[in-house]
């Protein structure tokens, strides 16, 4: 599980307790999305992560929820030239009006029980937490 932004952060941390409360066997690998540009290669950006540390971080061999609190297309954008492509990314898709910010993110599925339901839809997961 993977998320960068304030609100997708507590979203994330949310799920993850209702997920070891219902499932305290579960493992998962949580990570926290400081700086976006780390996702690009470090022959684009100088603090980027090599092909090997993102591989080590991102498995390619479980699925990964990314929850973004902007619109998905910049994470695809970001992770293009990845070797792995098994990250669903959720944000933000113009779903909503004026209303209040936990509607916004039901509205959204980017709320803690939509991804309580997407993460036991998978077969993920992995926990441990790393901030890059």
């Amino acid at each position: 599980m993977v998320w960068a932004g304030e609100t997708p952060t507590l979203e994330a941390l949310a799920a993850v307790d209702i997920l070891h409360e219902h499932l305290p066997k579960l493992k998962i690998r949580f990570i926290n999305i400081v700086d976006l540009f780390k996702l690009q290669s470090f022959k684009k950006y100088p603090h980027g992560l090599s092909d090997e540390e993102f591989n080590a971080l991102f498995t390619k061999k479980k699925p990964i929820i990314f929850n973004f609190h902007g619109y998905p297309t910049l994470i695809h954008k970001l992770l293009y030239e990845k070797e792995n492509h098994n990250i669903v990314v959720k944000g933000y898709l113009e779903e909503g009006s004026i209303t209040i910010p936990f509607d916004m993110r039901v509205q959204n599925e980017i709320d803690r029980f939509h991804l309580v339901k997407e993460i036991c839809n998978m077969d993920l997961i992995l926990v441990v937490k790393v901030f890059i």
